[in-house]
Parts: C-alpha cells; structure tokens; sequence
C-alpha cells in the first residue's frame, strides 16, 4: 500500500465543510466526480458499517464495503475498508479483496482564520494512483465549490 495525501483550502468554516462532506445529497454531487451515481448505505458513526456505492455499466450495484474506523466531529473521519460490493453480492475475502483489506481513508479539517483546511490521506495499490490523482483533486474542487456555497 502507498499512501496519497490531497489537500484543499475552503472558505467556509470547518462545521460547514464538514455537514457538506458527509450529508447524503451534498456527498453524492462531491462524489459524482468518482462516480455520476456515486451513494452510501449506512451511518457515519464510529463502529458503523457503511458501503460506498455506484450503479455500474451494466445496472448493478457496486463499491466498497468499509467500517467507520474512528469519528470526531469536525474534525476527523477514518474510513476502514473491508471488502467490495459486486453485482449486489458482499465479497469480505479472497484474492479480489485482498489488496484493500483494512486500507484507510482518513479526513482530517482544521479551522485557519474561518476558513478550513482539509487533508485527505488515502491508502492505494499501485493500480489507483494514476487514477486518484486524477480523480481525488476534483472531487475536492466539488466540495469546495459545494462548502462555499452555502
């Protein structure tokens, strides 16, 4: 695994930033960016389950299963991966899963004169780099552009 840090500055402040982030409408404009039907089923709260997940090509629910690692209230979020959704179906082990197993994804968002900074820290195999960093500064932009907004 390798670790890939994105960060944005927003003016909006750090409660704000986070409300957006994590609110189910406002989650899925952000995240379109990976993904046009991109959704979650589940709650943000520490312990919890929760799957991120998209409608494939084909119309069939896929993305990944994950755990809510740790939740501090505007101010941190840590994402556990667990396995993948595919076709519908749960897969929790086995090579395909393999290469994710227990790979974070953690939120960090610090108040700096009114404004928040926001670090992403996102662990990946050499497969996703060329992607997320493609993929991840966008996506970013969208919530900024969202966050600023309101």
């Amino acid at each position: 695994m390798k670790k890939l840090t994105y960060q944005i500055k927003i003016n909006a402040p750090v409660s704000r930033v986070f409300k957006t982030m994590l609110d189910k409408e406002t989650y899925k404009k952000w995240t379109s960016a990976f993904n046009p039907s991109s959704d979650f089923e589940g709650i943000w709260e520490e312990g919890e389950k929760i799957n991120f997940i998209g409608i494939n090509e084909h119309g069939e629910k896929e993305g990944m299963i994950a755990e809510i690692a740790q939740y501090i209230p505007n101010a941190f979020v840590s994402i556990r991966h667990l396995g993948i959704l595919n076709k519908g179906q749960e897969i929790l082990s086995g090579p395909v899963v393999e290469d994710w197993a227990g790979a974070l994804e953690n939120y960090s968002f610090f108040a700096v004169e009114g404004k928040t900074e926001l670090k992403v820290d996102v662990d990946t195999n050499d497969d996703f780099i060329e992607y997320f960093n493609q993929v991840w500064p966008n996506a970013l932009l969208r919530l900024k552009n969202l966050s600023e907004m309101e």
